[in-house]
């Protein structure tokens, strides 16, 4: 393509817009662009300063198309537009984008249910703490495992690129992630029930995350040895690349059960939700894995980790057992992928506070701590709670969670909040209905569930409770009996500045 070549990029101010804009801009291209939106409306406006990039805010004037000789649509613009009928110069698509632009670097992929987001900022920070530079979408707000944000972001500038890698519920997803951004060797944190509203089952939702396994090839994959989904999927794949398995040495503390890919029931001694030690009579065991952390002192955050070849000591500064397990893949990944040694890893580690959102401590009020955290399907919560549980005692728990498994998810998420807190206070609007369910089942419960009223807010994905809802269940929290308070889901972490109007 002719580097002398104008490309015009409508919708700027889009995920997908502002990317391409930048990709092409970063090649060496010549690029103006357009949006509806005011620049001070512009959500992204600040990703495209120090582009050199003319952007035309709030109409999309002549000059525009007459400065272009390419012009990119966005995807969501019908074909039938009469904008697009309008156009009477070269259109190019999204996928000619992809088509046109290698990522022409190496790509390390995280998947899972659990564990992606804390995993793919540890193994960023382990690179830019070692002079290495992974490449960044800069979208503010933006999580970044959305289907084109990652493949578009494998082709910004950059060392390396290290993506989380989300399924939304949607087949194929995963796949293309993977397949258009060239990626050779990635993670999988664990596989657990998510997204069954969208997918019908755990095992088509463990399908959809199955397309990491199958386009990734003969690469390389780290995994959770202990997740009996994972290691079930490779044998079925028959997965050709090399699989480097990690897991925790640690006592079970529950038993539950989890369907195995070849369609029977498994109990699984868990160590965390769905994971731990597991037979089933196809032959699906747990291995003896190639890392194994031992000695895991959660008090003081630290734990032996026994590679291949030598024994290391690590310290963490994040809580809980879930984050082992993150940590262990992370060290693998930055040793395998980034080709870093031990001693330049360890350090990063003991240096991570974690991921705003997740187990994060707020403020106090009133001598009561309170935290938030994004978890927002069952096994997530069950793990996060579980893990409060050690680490504090009685607790508190604010839900503002609304599954996307729907109201069996929802029960699933409210049985493990009964389970581990001292008091529970519905914020979401599914979980007051529940919680109302459980009150006329057992009126005995009205000494640990308080709410005023069931509310009526329309969820979006899993923000299940509006701003007002959020502060209305934290206020409720305050006023009972227990010093820790923990808010639960997405809407709790959106409106976690609450807490200092508070």
């Amino acid at each position: 393509m002719n580097k002398n070549k104008t490309f015009g990029v409508i919708g700027v101010c889009g995920a997908n817009g502002n990317l391409i804009a930048r990709i092409l801009k970063q090649r060496g291209y010549n690029v103006i662009g357009t949006d509806l939106a005011f620049k001070k409306d512009c959500r992204f406006a600040k990703a495209l300063e120090g582009y050199d990039i003319d952007v035309f805010y709030g109409k999309t004037p002549e000059a525009f198309f007459k400065k272009s000789d390419y012009i990119i649509p966005p995807a969501s613009l019908s074909k039938d537009s009469e904008l697009l009928k309008s156009i009477d110069k070269p259109i190019l698509e999204l996928c000619d984008i992809i088509e046109m632009i290698q990522p022409e670097k190496p790509v390390f992929g995280i998947s899972g249910t659990n564990g992606k987001t804390t995993s793919t900022t540890l193994l960023k920070k382990i690179a830019y703490d070692n002079g290495i530079k992974p490449c960044e979408h800069d979208l503010e707000g933006m999580q970044g495992n959305a289907e084109f944000i990652p493949i578009l972001q494998s082709r910004l500038d950059g060392d390396v690129g290290i993506l989380e890698v989300g399924t939304f519920g949607i087949p194929g997803t995963v796949g293309r992630v993977v397949k258009n951004t060239s990626m050779t060797a990635g993670l999988i944190t664990n596989i657990t029930p998510d997204h069954l509203n969208d997918l019908g089952s755990f095992m088509d939702y463990a399908n959809v995350k199955a397309e990491f396994i199958k386009e990734i090839g003969d690469g390389t994959l780290i995994v959770n040895g202990q997740d009996p989904t994972i290691m079930g999927l490779l044998r079925e794949l028959d997965f050709k690349g090399e699989i480097i398995t990690f897991g925790v040495d640690e006592l079970p503390d529950s038993v539950a059960m989890k369907e195995c890919v070849c369609g029977n029931e498994i109990a699984v001694k868990e160590i965390i939700s769905g994971c731990g030690y597991y037979f089933c009579k196809c032959g699906i065991t747990t291995p003896q894995v190639d890392y194994i952390a031992t000695n895991v002192d959660l008090k003081n955050r630290t734990f032996d980790l026994h590679t291949p070849t030598e024994k290391l000591s690590v310290k963490m500064a994040i809580d809980g057992i879930h984050n082992v397990y993150n940590v262990t893949g992370v060290i693998i990944a930055a040793h395998k992928f980034l080709d870093l040694p031990y001693d330049k890893i360890l350090p990063s580690i003991a240096t991570f506070t974690g991921v705003s959102g997740r187990m994060d401590e707020v403020g106090t009020v009133n001598g009561k701590t309170i935290f938030v955290d994004y978890a927002h399907n069952p096994a997530g919560v069950e793990t996060v709670l579980k893990e409060f549980k050690k680490l504090f005692g009685d607790f508190t728990t604010v839900i503002t969670v609304s599954s996307e498994s729907g109201y069996p998810g929802d029960l699933d998420i409210f049985n493990s909040v009964l389970k581990f807190s001292k008091f529970i206070v519905p914020a979401s609007t599914a979980s007051q209905k529940i919680a109302t369910e459980k009150l006329k089942d057992n009126p005995k419960l009205n000494d640990r569930i308080f709410f005023n009223y069931v509310g009526n807010f329309e969820k979006t994905s899993t923000l299940g409770a509006s701003e007002e809802e959020v502060k209305e269940g934290i206020k409720k929290a305050l006023n009972l009996d227990c010093e820790m308070i923990i808010a639960i889901g997405e809407a709790a972490t959106k409106f976690k500045s609450i807490v200092f109007e508070i």
